[in-house]
């Protein structure tokens, strides 16, 4: 077997994690694809109830849906900006903080599970001039079958993932986790499907 894409991806993922890259990208070449998204599909139960206490969260309708362009200065914010929210919530389940599932809420108190960091990352990416058409919550389940919500953030690189689980800014397909779901780009309440899975419950902590 022709071990060069391995070889190729192994490199690929030592760069990004030594924080050699900038930009997400060496020699012209991609450092990321984008994922191959399907039709509508069902929004996650907690993103439902989020969108119904926050409204004006869930209409955002863009019309430009470009990629952002990967710039050095946008790489060295994704990077500093997952490390800092990563270590700035402590990880907390819903059960523990709501005494129920699945609540997706803004860690206004510094505690929250994998969808609350998503959230935060994604609000103060916006805050940073980020149009929220790049930045998707996305449902995937971990290798070990659990639930888990990341940050995709959609660049003309490539498609890069924001993770509680790591401090790491990963291409997506160097993650390990089976893609399940993830915010349609023109509608923040709606859902599009990436691969075939049932939606498990996304309540994942580091």
């Amino acid at each position: 077997m022709n071990s060069f894409p391995m070889a190729w991806r192994t490199l690929r993922r030592a760069a990004v994690l030594s924080g050699l890259v900038v930009g997400g990208w060496c020699g012209g070449h991609a450092w990321a694809a984008p994922m191959a998204t399907g039709g509508l599909t069902s929004q996650p139960i907690g993103h439902y109830e989020f969108c119904k206490a926050n409204p004006d969260e869930c209409s955002i309708r863009s019309r430009d849906t470009a990629p952002a362009e990967l710039t050095g200065a946008l790489w060295k914010l994704l990077v500093s900006l997952n490390v800092s929210v990563n270590h700035a919530i402590t990880p907390m389940s819903d059960l523990e903080i709501y005494g129920k599932e699945e609540v997706w809420a803004y860690p206004d108190n510094a505690v929250g599970d994998c969808e609350d960091y998503v959230l935060e990352k994604r609000r103060m990416l916006m805050q940073n001039g980020v149009s929220p058409s790049n930045l998707l919550i996305t449902v995937v389940r971990k290798s070990d079958g659990e639930g888990h919500a990341v940050l995709t953030v959609r660049t003309d690189q490539g498609d890069f993932i924001l993770d509680n689980l790591t401090d790491a800014v990963l291409p997506w397909d160097d993650t390990g986790y089976r893609f399940l779901k993830r915010q349609a780009s023109n509608h923040t309440g709606h859902w599009v499907t990436i691969r075939e899975g049932q939606a498990p419950l996304v309540g994942s902590v580091r």
